[in-house]
């Protein structure tokens, strides 16, 4: 944690650079942010449930840099950011494509300080179509 800023803050811009790096598909700088037991946890708005771990996640951005796609869009609100200690939990909104449809997305984020820094352990996220 930097000395001279809040620990909220800290996670808040952990999980700006989360943004910017998975919206460009930087799976190499998403490895580092990305703990190693991380548990991705997705439901849609027909729930359809599916579960990811660390590389099965990287995985998903390789494929869309691999196969050329336009970065995602980086808008987020966030709701909460709560930290005790050495973890933290986000609740924040998201729009982007990440199942290959535009779709506004709830998440709820668990990080742990690890290793001199904010790492993401595990993400659930309900996917639900863009609003008209």
């Amino acid at each position: 944690m930097a000395p001279d800023t809040s620990p909220e803050a800290d996670v808040r811009q952990a999980i700006d650079d989360l943004i910017q790096t998975a919206t460009t598909y930087d799976v190499a700088t998403l490895d580092r942010i990305y703990h190693d037991d991380l548990h991705v946890v997705m439901i849609d708005h027909e729930h359809n449930l599916n579960t990811a771990n660390k590389e099965a996640f990287k995985g998903l951005f390789a494929s869309k840099r691999d196969a050329g796609d336009q970065p995602m869009n980086t808008w987020a609100k966030f709701h909460s950011i709560d930290v005790n200690g050495d973890k933290a939990h986000v609740l924040l909104s998201r729009k982007n494509d990440l199942s290959g449809v535009n779709m506004d997305l709830t998440l709820s984020i668990d990080l742990t300080f690890q290793d001199a820094r904010w790492q993401v352990l595990r993400e659930v996220i309900f996917l639900k179509p863009e609003a008209a």
